[in-house]
């Protein structure tokens, strides 16, 4: 099941207008003699296998500027750091985008870092607010998606000069126009450099662990589809591990620049980046073939009844036929027994994909061909059939919207019914952390409501709750919140207990409302507790051994009230 956090920035048909033509292309369809294909096939692998060793041996290579990256010594695959990306999350967590992180999924660093930037009230952060609160948008992927793709076009801070001229930035950047300005003042202002010391070494370290699984990568794929990768032609792809975004997986391409960031988790996205890189290599050869690919565009008026085919491949047959191809590839470099194989091609076809079955039987005679896939194109566009293809699916049952569907964990953009209604409540706690963040007591308040009438006792909608209460002096209310989330589990609950963030501050907020009201005993039982809770982040650890050391003391404004 595709991740919630995954983001396939812009489909085929919008990348047409980004990518450069490639300068070959066969002048013939007609198939070659045996001895000829022979003679090619191992002069394709030979090729390569050497530009796989050349590429490989720069695959680590320092943080650098995109536009460096297209030189002809340069390897066009690599795993680089990126202190723009790093700057812009700093930003964007400063402005309380940031706080709608799961802490479960994020390190003590950086829960460390979001807390700091969160504390930060100098005037280029409250500028950065303002601009930030003008360019929000509902859903949290909409509002990150422009940044994310600033930080791709921009070089290293402090300067953070745009790559490419103004005409040529993609459009999303153009809705953010102006943030370059806002990000240089913060970043100086906020000492984003320091925070940058302190985050590069673990940077480093999930850099060296993505090196090897994506030799793999680029090694099982080019050899299967015997395609050359080419350092002349200034493609790059480029795996960029970033702290700060989540658990997400975000592909996009910049011109001939394909970049996936990769946030922090504890276990690597394979099959994601794979998925990427397997569009790095099949896109160009699918774009060259337009023309003979949409022939068979009468085949979309099928798909499109799919109702749980994504909105982006309704209009785009190319787009389609270009997923589908990726997803078959998959397939076979995955080498599934019978059965999972049969369920994932059923799945395809259930949820629109239907080009994934033909494509993927034709890739069996690809494999005996000895061609490479740029040569084979034109027989495997030729081998769908579409009188045959629609007589197929006239007994396809399309899966209706809500169904949950068994793909095999294959890449792509199909949702489930369970996916859609862990969206939709993510999207709300982070809409509620967010107005916390901002200091919107009333609306967090409304959202966190809405969700427990909905998912009663949900931790984080409780602690949300209690975090807007103390925001509207409702000490009383947050107080029995709070209580309630440090309670022992009844037996055989089946409720989700509080994560070790939640139930270590529960206990930190306790304390200090106990230390405000005079009881100091309660209070240090309370912080002895918040420092027992196993897992709990150090920024909870630190507050609660400050409590210890001393009694807590509500700000003087807070008095005032």
């Amino acid at each position: 099941m595709i991740s919630l956090h995954r983001v396939w920035s812009i489909s085929l048909k919008e990348r047409t207008k980004f990518l450069r033509w490639r300068a070959f292309r066969p002048k013939t369809t007609d198939m070659m003699s045996p001895k000829a294909s022979r003679h090619l096939a191992l002069h394709v692998f030979v090729a390569v296998v050497l530009c796989f060793i050349s590429c490989m041996s720069a695959l680590r290579a320092s943080a650098q500027d995109i536009a460096n990256a297209t030189g002809a010594s340069a390897s066009p695959i690599s795993v680089q750091l990126s202190p723009q990306l790093f700057a812009t999350m700093c930003a964007l967590d400063a402005a309380g985008f940031g706080a709608n992180s799961n802490t479960l999924d994020s390190s003590p660093l950086e829960t460390d870092i979001q807390a700091r930037m969160l504390q930060l009230k100098g005037p280029a952060t409250v500028a950065l607010r303002r601009f930030y609160s003008q360019h929000q948008h509902a859903d949290p992927n909409e509002t990150l998606a422009p940044y994310m793709s600033f930080a791709l076009v921009v070089g290293p801070p402090p300067q953070l000069r745009f790559m490419v001229s103004h005409d040529e930035l993609p459009p999303a950047v153009l809705f953010i126009d102006g943030f370059s300005d806002v990000l240089r003042d913060f970043y100086s202002e906020a000492q984003i450099d320091h925070e940058w010391a302190t985050a590069e070494p673990q940077m480093e370290q999930e850099a060296n662990r993505l090196a090897d699984p994506l030799r793999q990568i680029v090694l099982q794929s080019t050899v299967y589809l015997r395609e050359i990768l080419d350092p002349e032609q200034g493609r790059t792809f480029t795996v960029i591990p970033a702290m700060l975004v989540g658990p997400r997986v975000d592909f996009r391409n910049v011109g001939n620049h394909y970049i996936v960031v990769v946030g922090t988790r504890t276990v690597l996205p394979l099959e994601d980046i794979r998925h990427a890189f397997l569009h790095f290599l099949l896109d160009p050869e699918v774009l060259a073939y337009q023309p003979a690919i949409s022939m068979r565009r009468a085949l979309l008026g099928i798909a499109a009844r799919a109702p749980q085919l994504p909105y982006s491949y309704q209009d785009d047959f190319v787009g389609l036929f270009d997923e589908c191809l990726v997803r078959a590839v998959e397939l076979k470099l995955r080498k599934l027994p019978p059965a999972p194989l049969e369920t994932s091609l059923a799945a395809n076809d259930r949820t629109g994909f239907i080009l994934v079955r033909p494509i993927y039987e034709q890739l069996a005679v690809f494999e005996k061909s000895q061609a490479s896939m740029r040569i084979y194109m034109p027989d495997l566009i030729r081998s769908i059939n579409v009188a045959r293809e629609e007589k197929r699916l006239q007994s396809v049952q399309f899966a209706p919207a809500g169904e949950q569907i068994q793909s095999g964990g294959i890449g792509g953009e199909g949702v489930s019914a369970n996916a859609v209604g862990e969206a939709v409540l993510n999207n709300a706690l982070i809409r509620g952390d967010r107005q916390i963040a901002m200091q919107d007591a009333a609306g967090a308040a409304a959202t966190f409501q809405s969700i427990l009438d909905q998912h009663p006792n949900l931790p984080r909608a409780l602690y949300g709750l209690a975090l807007a209460s103390l925001l509207q002096n409702q000490g009383q209310k947050a107080e029995e919140i709070f209580e309630k989330l440090v309670e022992p589990a009844a037996p055989n609950s089946k409720e989700a207990p509080p994560s070790p963030d939640i139930l270590a501050w529960s206990h930190i907020y306790l304390g200090r409302m106990h230390d405000i009201g005079g009881d100091r005993d309660v209070a240090l039982n309370e912080y002895r507790a918040a420092l027992s809770v196993n897992g709990a982040p150090e920024a909870a650890r630190a507050a609660a051994q400050q409590g210890i050391d001393s009694p807590y003391r509500a700000p003087a404004a807070s008095q005032k009230q």
